[in-house]
């Protein structure tokens, strides 16, 4: 299966405008926004788990990264509050799972395979930093390395935000909105510019949190090839 899996073009997806598909585990339903491959893929997906659904114990061999937008996603390592933000890199597992409920924002087969650092970060604790060039910009940095940045942003009411990454550029909006290129972008809307693209984002009334990606198409993505 491919879908928005050419990435040298723009991609959009008003994923809160799109039903509900069952994935091939009870309770867990799914928005698909990039997907290279079949139930192996490379994929960017927002994954709702119903009140006490769960997954078996897997290995991602391809690594997992993923972004709590509703409540409270666990596995046998804690409990992981909207707000959260995960890394299980290649070769870790774990059993997923929700008791009361919740909807991640989750990429799969994205990492550098040599990857090994796990990452657990609450943005609800964590401060956010002023942007020195755009003061109505606060930014948390997630992680870096020398293939990608992750970070997530606080854009104030009506603030201009230049969208642009010589390597790549993806924003996923997890409070409030923003418009760009004529289109409203509120929660749950995903965009993706491919590299040398470049934007202009207005906040919208309430401003907006978005989750942002940049760097990480330096190199033409490919399915899993396991």
């Amino acid at each position: 299966m491919e879908l928005n899996a050419n990435f040298e073009e723009r991609a959009v997806v008003h994923a809160a405008k799109l039903p509900w598909k069952a994935s091939p585990m009870a309770g867990v339903d799914r928005r698909m926004l990039d997907r290279m491959g079949d139930e192996v893929a490379r994929a960017t997906t927002i994954v709702r788990y119903a009140p006490g659904s769960h997954f078996s114990s897997h290995v991602h061999t391809g690594g997992e990264e993923f972004f709590v937008l509703e409540g409270v996603f666990q596995d046998e390592h804690g409990d992981f509050p909207a707000g959260s933000y995960i890394r299980n890199p290649p070769t870790s597992s774990h059993t997923p799972g929700s008791e009361q409920g919740c909807t991640i924002f989750v990429k799969l087969w994205q990492f550098d395979m040599e990857d090994r650092a796990a990452v657990n970060i609450d943005t609800n604790k964590s401060e956010f930093t002023r942007d020195t060039s755009n003061p109505n910009v606060s930014s948390l940095p997630l992680f870096e390395d020398g293939r990608e940045h992750v970070s997530m942003e606080k854009w104030n009411a009506g603030a201009v935000v230049e969208l642009k990454s010589p390597n790549g550029f993806e924003v996923l909006v997890t409070h409030g909105s923003f418009e760009e290129s004529g289109e409203t972008f509120s929660k749950q809307s995903w965009l993706r510019l491919p590299k040398g693209a470049s934007s202009k984002a207005v906040a919208g009334p309430d401003g907006a949190t978005v989750w942002i990606k940049r760097n990480h198409l330096s190199e033409r993505p490919t399915a899993p090839t396991v």
